[in-house]
């Protein structure tokens, strides 16, 4: 019987996502966690009689917790199926794509491979800031997340697949740092590509080149230095 819902997500969207769950099954027991280390507290009758959501989390769950759960885990990626792996909108971005998206997928060992169970796609905005697109992205999840509530905390059964498989290049924390590591004949164009997508020092990796045994580090220019 669902009578669990682990719920793998951030402090912010705890709150909400456990209400909109609770407004169709108020019997459910929810279990927020944030940490790989609090997935593993869990105790193994739990997990028999619960389901796992995976909301915009860069927690991995170990394949022995997927298979200990009852009723599935259900992980909601702030991207479209084409964009496969970690930040996929910086990726988006560096590509020049011109459609984004969310998608909410079925859980297995592999990263970002299970079956699709719902995903949409929206154009991105022209000089749109990586920031904005993660958040558009974001809004397209929560939408779905709501859609799919009461499937989430009803349904006994696998949701059903739809017919869209996974494609693209899967992006990874290593692909992240090798396009901040800047080769010393890099083209002027791809150098000012990687600069705007990756020069924020997001996740305090910043791109970065190697000369003569020194490394130098990118640091954006500070808005307050303008036309001094």
């Amino acid at each position: 019987m669902l009578d669990n819902i682990i719920l793998l997500t951030g402090p912010v969207e705890e709150a909400a996502l456990a209400g909109a769950l609770r407004n169709h099954n108020p019997s459910l027991a929810i279990h927020p966690v944030k940490s790989l280390p609090e997935l593993e507290a869990i105790d193994s009758n739990v997990l028999r009689d619960a389901r796992l959501i995976a909301f915009v989390t860069p927690v991995v769950v170990p394949p022995r917790i997927l298979n200990a759960l009852g009723f599935g885990a259900y992980n909601f990626h702030p991207g479209p199926p084409h964009y496969p792996g970690w930040v996929p909108a910086h990726f988006a971005l560096y590509d020049r794509a011109t459609m984004f998206g969310a998608t909410v997928h079925v859980m297995i060992e592999k990263i970002d491979a299970g079956p699709i169970v719902a995903a949409t796609l929206f154009p991105i905005p022209p000089d749109v800031r990586i920031q904005d697109l993660e958040a558009l992205a974001f809004g397209q999840l929560a939408r779905l997340f709501w859609q799919m509530a009461a499937t989430l905390a009803t349904q006994t059964e696998p949701i059903r697949e739809l017919p869209i498989q996974w494609s693209g290049r899967k992006s990874t924390r290593g692909l992240y740092a090798a396009m901040c590591d800047i080769p010393l004949d890099i083209a002027k164009e791809e150098l000012e590509r990687r600069i705007e997508v990756f020069g924020a020092g997001h996740f305090g990796v910043f791109p970065t080149i190697r000369f003569y045994g020194h490394q130098f580090r990118y640091l954006a220019p500070d808005p307050a230095d303008k036309g001094v």
